[in-house]
């Protein structure tokens, strides 16, 4: 393996805010149900200097570069005070500066009682909101263990845009539990018009260690699943929507984020159970932090740390896992200089692959076909 440069990989911020009001029955994220459903005041301040003193622990892996996107994702991020994100944010600053143009997504809940008024959050210096719709059918979100209505879905994407968001992404699955054709594209249109600017769109998985998997919920049939995902494309194309990504359409600019995790970037993470990447001359890291939030809180930050180098015959796998998630795969110089390897190791494979149309011919680019993302995972699986 070759020396690295972190200096041409860009370093990203992820925050984990572990509590929400209610577990959803299909979620298997590190989340915790408060008891009452609120977040004491004295609770966020001491998750909030628990997170700064982390932060310190890994201002060595910066290595001279500046913040280029943060995301705080959960659990519900809005329980969160505005006042709360202003202070983090300045303390987080002084230890590694933001680049002028960071991009900061807060993940939010439409259930007003879940948040403070957006403006609050942008003023904080909050610029992308991600809201957890899921669906806009009343009765889906019920199955789904959701607390708001259709009626707070478009509320919130309202109040956003009325506070002064440009950048809204709606988060919505499809397959639900006896969900209709009529009812998926029905939740498209609604995101679409009532002024979502990105969508991620993605398809209800049965995950271990939850409730669904546990109590089976009757889900459509792979005829109905085809046909939705085929009209849904259709639909959010015919609405100038671009698919950049395996379930990301956009009708403004990436997720400057999401794109660093998918060009295999450096992430820094704080947080209960969050999940870190740096790059340093001699390797690619990995590292994760305790998961329960009391674990979390009562640990000192060094003893968060779990550290793992990628080894070699693991790094074709890891960074096709992320690039060829995207529409138009990465440059083909990228995978030397993020994992320090030579792509003439994979030549006989990649000629495979082009050969069977599963990866565009393009030399200069790794990126799948059409038919290859169709079978991405049989693709990424002879990267193993």
């Amino acid at each position: 393996m070759a020396d690295l440069n972190p200096a041409l990989v860009p370093l990203s911020l992820y925050i984990h805010m572990p509590w929400c009001v209610r577990k959803c029955p299909y979620c298997d994220f590190n989340s915790h149900a408060l008891p009452d459903g609120k977040l004491s005041l004295d609770l966020e301040q001491q998750y909030l200097q628990a997170l700064v003193e982390d932060f310190k622990t890994q201002v060595k892996f910066a290595q001279g570069r500046q913040i280029h996107s943060v995301f705080i994702g959960g659990g519900t991020p809005s329980l969160i005070s505005a006042k709360g994100y202003e202070w983090l944010f300045a303390q987080l600053k002084a230890l590694i500066p933001f680049e002028d143009d960071c991009e900061i997504t807060l993940e939010a809940n439409p259930g007003t009682v879940e948040h403070d008024p957006f403006s609050g959050y942008l003023k904080a210096g909050i610029n992308r909101l991600s809201i957890g719709v899921q669906s806009f059918n009343t009765d889906q979100l019920k199955k789904l263990g959701r607390i708001h209505s259709n009626d707070d879905a478009i509320h919130a994407i309202h109040l956003a845009r009325e506070a002064g968001f440009e950048r809204i992404n709606v988060d919505l699955m499809h397959g639900l539990p006896e969900q209709t054709l009529e009812q998926a594209l029905h939740d498209l249109k609604l995101a679409v018009e009532n002024g979502a600017t990105h969508i991620s769109w993605y398809q209800l998985t049965i995950e271990p260690n939850t409730v669904f998997f546990r109590t089976q919920p009757v889900l459509p049939v792979d005829d109905v699943l085809e046909d939705i995902q085929e009209q849904g494309e259709a639909y959010l194309k015919a609405n100038g929507f671009v698919n950049y990504e395996v379930s990301a359409w956009r009708k403004e600019k990436p997720s400057a984020h999401n794109l660093n995790y998918w060009q295999f970037g450096d992430y820094l993470a704080i947080g209960a159970g969050a999940h870190a990447k740096v790059t340093r001359p001699d390797g690619v890291y990995r590292f994760q932090k305790t998961r329960l939030p009391k674990d979390y809180l009562a640990k000192v930050p060094a003893e968060h740390l779990q550290f793992k180098k990628i080894e070699d015959a693991d790094m074709p796998f890891e960074f096709m896992m992320n690039a060829l998630r995207l529409n138009d795969g990465v440059a083909a110089q990228l995978y030397a200089e993020r994992t320090g390897l030579d792509l003439a190791s994979l030549d006989e494979l990649l000629a495979s692959l082009r050969s069977r149309k599963l990866m565009v011919e393009d030399q200069s680019r790794l990126s799948c076909t059409e038919q290859g993302h169709v079978f991405l995972n049989s693709v990424l699986e002879e990267f193993l």
